[in-house]
């Protein structure tokens, strides 16, 4: 048979599209040509492959072989398809049989003697295999990975020579066994904060509703020892978000570590990012920090030194939970369903306020500080908490009394999350307005207190919305299904951080 077609799985996005391998040989002088919308990487695999065949003791067809990669009008990179150009090739020439090849997915990159290397975005065509029915081969390094994919039967081989003799038969490779690592991350206990109640206070209640937060306070407030904290009282991953967290890594540069499976990711780029970095990018779209904070935690520290325009790109995706890289030729959509934590100082020095009377910057200088966030990010960001300079005799002192540890407030957060899914089914940040109104119905006498509030401080409708959504988290975390005024109230002081005048400080 000259003709022998296979299924890979190409990589766009979060998605593993179907790629159809298709090799035919005719007569003619021996060439190969690889058709099919083919970059560098995979025009390359021409040498390799035949390389590998020829190291591997197989006969490379004096004939012109011609490999198509369908559909024509995706693009193609990198070299995935290695090891499916081999095999199409082998069966076309008639030395596997042709009907070894049924049921199969493969994907593998080919090196000079045949041995299979490990390529990226290993997850998300694993977990389109599985739907497909398939079973899938890949290189041994990616086998433990593909293994998380639940019901997925896949094929770990070190060499060529491996997968032929699976195929035919000769010598079955053993399926790749799921091996989730039982030591959990080391995440630091929030136990270790002195002081700041306001803010531990806060960091509960974005915990519990998925909001996101922002902290204000002088250089060693605490504000990085909080945000460190919070992926510690947040409740486990769930096997669906897992597998979302894990499929945005697999994709990325870094690739996944099965080590950190079942683990929330905690990002933390540095002020000089830039927009491409922080929101995803480059000429085949790779996901940014924000959708590699999936399910996770996404902290920025230094706020306002961050460029205007990158944090702009932040605007959308905190309402939406996902971000689109569009393209002139394609359009990507990553996930980006992350927490926000930023953490800024209240003025250049840090010091604005001071007792001790150490800040020196003027009023202009202030302002134009302030001013580099723009008002509808802030309105964005749910939680504004002020935290004040720690106290020397908290730090000096060796023993800590009523440092509340971590576990104990992850058991309230997770009490309060399961009242939000048994009442909505989602977290309290992410209820739509007609949500909000059924769960967060208002008494005559709150709706006049925070008509008062609303124009006292120049609420706008969004900030409204993000005022009633904390005041149900507040509720939810007291066990109360009606909201009462102390929650409102709670709720409202949120809020003011960023309406207060400078002076103020």
């Amino acid at each position: 048979m000259s003709l022998a077609i296979l299924r890979s799985r190409a990589q766009f996005g979060i998605d593993a599209p179907l790629v159809t391998i298709e090799a035919h040989l005719t007569g003619g002088l021996p060439a190969l040509a690889i058709v099919g919308l083919p970059e560098t990487a995979v025009r390359e695999a021409r040498d390799r492959v035949r390389s590998a065949l020829l190291n591997s003791g197989f006969e490379f067809p004096a004939r012109r072989v011609t490999i198509n990669l369908a559909p024509a009008d995706l693009p193609k990179e990198g070299g995935r398809f290695d090891l499916g150009i081999a095999l199409a090739i082998l069966v076309a020439s008639g030395q596997l049989p042709t009907d070894c090849l049924d049921g199969y997915e493969f994907i593998g990159e080919l090196g000079l003697g045949g041995e299979l290397r490990p390529v990226r975005g290993v997850l998300p065509v694993a977990l389109q295999a599985q739907r497909a029915g398939a079973r899938l081969v890949l290189p041994q390094a990616n086998a433990a990975e593909a293994a998380l994919a639940p019901d997925l039967t896949a094929y770990g081989a070190e060499h060529l020579l491996a997968v032929c003799g699976h195929l035919t038969g000769n010598a079955p490779l053993a399926a790749a066994q799921r091996a989730v690592p039982l030591d959990g991350a080391c995440v630091p206990d929030l136990a270790d904060v002195r002081g700041q109640p306001a803010a531990r206070r806060a960091l509960e209640i974005a915990a519990a509703g998925g909001h996101s937060l922002l902290m204000l306070g002088p250089p060693g407030a605490g504000k990085t020892m909080l945000a460190t904290r919070l992926p510690g009282i947040l409740p486990p991953l769930t096997e669906q978000e897992a597998l979302e967290t894990a499929a945005v890594q697999s994709i990325s540069v870094g690739g996944f570590d099965v080590r950190h499976w079942g683990q929330r990711p905690v990002r933390a780029p540095h002020h000089t990012a830039s927009a491409a970095a922080l929101a995803g990018g480059g000429t085949t779209p790779r996901p940014g920090e924000i959708s590699l904070a999936h399910h996770g935690v996404l902290f920025l520290d230094e706020l306002p030194e961050f460029d205007r325009q990158v944090l702009e790109v932040l605007r959308e995706p905190l309402e939406s939970g996902h971000i689109s890289i569009a393209r002139a030729a394609l359009k990507a959509e990553f996930p980006a369903r992350f927490q926000l934590v930023a953490a800024m100082n209240p003025c250049p020095c840090g010091y604005l306020g001071d007792a001790g009377g150490r800040c020196r910057c003027t009023p202009e200088q202030v302002r134009r500080y302030r001013g580099r966030l723009s008002g509808p990010l802030l309105d964005r960001i749910d939680l504004h908490v002020e935290l004040p300079p720690v106290a020397h005799e908290l730090l000096l002192a060796q023993e800590h009394a009523g440092a509340e540890p971590s576990a104990a407030v992850r058991e309230r957060v997770q009490a309060a999350q399961q009242r939000q899914f048994a009442r909505s089914g989602c977290l309290n940040a992410r209820l739509d307005p007609a949500g909000l109104r059924r769960h967060a119905r208002l008494t005559e006498s709150q709706q006049q207190f925070l008509a008062r509030a609303i124009g006292t401080l120049g609420l706008s409708a969004r900030a409204t919305h993000r005022v009633l959504r904390i005041a149900r988290t507040c509720a939810d975390l007291a066990g109360s299904e009606a909201l009462d005024m102390p929650h409102l109230a709670e709720a409202l002081q949120y809020r003011l951080l960023d309406r207060r005048p400078h002076s103020a400080y």
